[in-house]
């Protein structure tokens, strides 16, 4: 500090946490469902994946999930988190396709977290107890209105940009 000159201090950023999303969303459904937890472990994915079979998909035969290579995305988290015959009955009720290690433009819950961001986790939320209500607001909000994902790459398209990973026929 000098006479003269203006007043000058330094923000410390102050850390009081970090959270997980856990995103499902059915894009041209205009569905989606969320959970913030305190962390990605393989039994808080198992958890979220049971509570989209049993409490928003219960009548599903199969759900279809594209999803990241996360280490944590696996059916082997079931066997984790549940007796085996719980486990294989989640098993069971999907059918998992990964997406490319280098392809998240695949992945439309990207496109949906960024939604999110965006209009609802904006700043800093102190508490997880606030982060949980202002996502389910959110969700409820997005859910209501049948929000929808507009993909635009079309197979075509992959047929271009992909064309190493389609059968040539010569």
């Amino acid at each position: 500090m000098q006479a003269g000159t203006p007043e000058r201090y330094d923000n410390e950023y102050e850390r009081h946490g970090t959270m997980s999303l856990f995103v499902a969303c059915e894009p041209l459904a205009g569905k989606r469902v969320i959970q913030v937890s305190k962390r990605r472990t393989k039994k808080d994915w198992a958890f979220f994946m049971r509570d989209l079979i049993d409490v928003h998909s219960p009548d599903a035969e199969k759900i279809v999930l594209v999803m990241d290579n996360l280490n944590t995305h696996t059916p082997s988290s079931f066997y984790e988190a549940f007796e085996p015959q719980e486990a294989r009955r989640l098993t069971e009720k999907l059918e998992i396709h990964y997406t490319p290690k280098h392809g998240s433009w695949l992945n439309m819950a990207e496109i949906e977290l960024s939604v999110l961001a965006r209009q609802c986790l904006a700043g800093r939320i102190p508490t997880l107890e606030q982060a949980q209500h202002r996502v389910s607001a959110w969700q409820q909000q997005r859910d209501h209105t049948g929000a929808t994902i507009d993909w635009r790459f079309t197979t075509a398209d992959a047929r271009i940009k992909l064309k190493h990973l389609y059968p040539s026929v010569t």
